[in-house]
């Protein structure tokens, strides 16, 4: 898994840094006006498209035998690497004093504990759960112009603690579903 990991990685390290704070004007569904889509919004993708292809990376014969917590070593794997991604987006978003690069790391938070709470109830929403949260909340999630919906915590600015520690909650419900949940072949 480490050599989906590290690129992986490297490649939420670098787009943090270089996109920190760009964005694209999209149209709003539910409101007038457009919405801002910050690129950081969906940099967290990254890291949620490389754990689950290397969750999904399983050898069925070697965790049913029960020698290896295997369970155990995914949900540290992944504790590792999200915080590894929070560090880093914390990091660059203070070295750089930006709210949006610091961010990425609280939406790598909520959208791997959702791609976990999605694997847990099907596979295949490990991978669409995240991706569909983020332009679901692109087109949908402000109100007007720079408002987002409560709903839409992917959108909060970076230093609401409520958002931080409601995205932090999902990403425990997550890593609970990931060691109790059995993963289909």
């Amino acid at each position: 898994m480490a050599p989906v990991i590290l690129p992986g990685l490297v490649a939420f390290a670098l787009l943090t840094a270089l996109s920190h704070d760009q964005f694209v004007a999209l149209p709003g569904l539910l409101g007038p006006g457009t919405s801002l889509l910050f690129l950081m919004n969906i940099v967290p993708l990254i890291i949620t498209g490389t754990l689950t292809h290397g969750l999904a990376q399983r050898l069925p014969e070697s965790e049913e035998t029960g020698t290896r917590a295997v369970r155990r070593y995914d949900a540290a794997l992944v504790s590792l690497t999200v915080a590894a991604s929070v560090a880093t987006a914390w990091s660059i978003g203070h070295l750089s004093h930006s709210a949006a690069a610091t961010e990425a790391g609280r939406n790598t938070l909520f959208l791997v504990g959702l791609a976990l709470l999605g694997g847990a109830i099907r596979p295949q929403l490990a991978s669409v759960a995240p991706v569909t949260w983020v332009f679901v909340t692109a087109f949908a999630g402000y109100r007007d112009f720079r408002r987002p919906w409560p709903w839409a915590v992917t959108l909060h600015p970076a230093g609401y603690l409520p958002t931080f520690l409601f995205c932090l909650a999902v990403f425990a419900g997550g890593l609970a579903a990931l060691t109790r949940t059995r993963r289909s072949a």
